[in-house]
């Protein structure tokens, strides 16, 4: 039994690296490399290549190497009747979360505006907003918006989140479902994305969505560019019904140098960075599901096939 690790982003040798040290006697490849495809019965994969997975006859298991996993499902050539893992991790939460709260404090505090008034030598003190003052909703309180969730707490916000099911959080108030939406959208004045990306989630922040805030509202998308529909958030901000968006992920990527996004003055952006899985506290739970995967037990953080996440 053996390992193959494949992704396109140049950090096969810092994982292999990583899966080596913790656990010597393992056998771990890259699928660039020559190695024994009949061996391999785990394949650890962030955003593979479409038909990557196809070589490998005797995989048991897909563990994908973060929180999102729609990579996985977007391959119509991956073996979808096996299991499939993500990465449940406090590290990867507690970074998303700290990401999050720098960009709506620099909402808050004017400095995004701060910094266009710097580059054209403007100087023009804006009245600034308090925590106390502006109610955070969460669109997903899964394991990332939860960790988000209880930091906005800390800090003095008010915070409600938006789910497909009931969260029993000390303070924060639950949104479930469709019929409840509107009534979470109706009161969030910064709306922060956190959903998995699936069938019924794609598209999500559009148009009708954006409309059902509060005027003057900000956006943060963290989660997937594909929850977005460009064309309504430029809409949505040249219109000024939103003040600003902060965005992390886009339909492509690396964003294309012409799009328009890049030189708007209310769009603040970040290169899909905001919160990066970290070999030292991911690698024991992928080893620990390869020792299950050899043991016949229960997988942890298994994906449902169902729901996409």
């Amino acid at each position: 039994m053996a390992i193959v690790i494949i992704r396109q982003d140049g950090k096969i040798p810092e994982w292999k690296e990583a899966l080596s040290a913790a656990s010597p006697s393992t056998p771990i490849y890259s699928y660039l490399e020559e190695h024994p495809k009949e061996a391999i019965e785990m394949a650890l994969v962030w955003k593979h290549p479409p038909g990557a997975l196809r070589p490998y006859k005797n995989l048991k298991c897909i563990s994908g190497s973060g929180a999102g996993v729609d990579f996985i499902f977007n391959d119509k050539e991956a073996p979808l009747h096996l299991p499939i893992t993500r990465v449940v991790d406090q590290v990867l939460a507690k970074d998303m979360s700290e990401h999050v709260i720098g960009v709506i404090l620099a909402y808050l505090k004017n400095l995004y505006t701060y910094k266009v008034d710097q580059a054209n030598r403007v100087w023009k003190p804006l009245q600034y907003k308090r925590m106390g003052d502006y109610r955070i909703g969460i669109l997903g309180m899964g394991a990332l918006g939860v960790v988000l969730a209880k930091d906005l707490l800390h800090f003095g916000f008010p915070v409600q989140g938006w789910s497909n099911s009931k969260k029993n959080i000390e303070a924060v108030r639950s949104f479930v479902g469709q019929d409840e939406l509107s009534d979470f959208l109706d009161t969030t004045q910064v709306l922060v994305c956190l959903l998995p990306l699936t069938e019924n989630t794609t598209g999500i922040l559009n148009k009708t969505l954006f409309q059902q805030l509060p005027k003057g509202a900000f956006v943060i998308n963290v989660a997937r560019g594909g929850h977005l529909v460009d064309e309504d958030l430029l809409e949505m901000l040249d219109n000024g019904h939103l003040s600003g968006a902060g965005l992390d992920v886009y339909q492509e990527e690396p964003l294309p140098v012409s799009h328009p996004f890049w030189a708007h003055p209310k769009i603040h952006m970040t290169p899909h960075y905001a919160s990066v899985s970290d070999t030292r506290s991911v690698v024991p739970q992928i080893l620990e599901n390869y020792r299950r995967l050899q043991a016949g037990e229960p997988l942890l953080n298994l994906v449902s096939k169902e729901r996409g996440y």
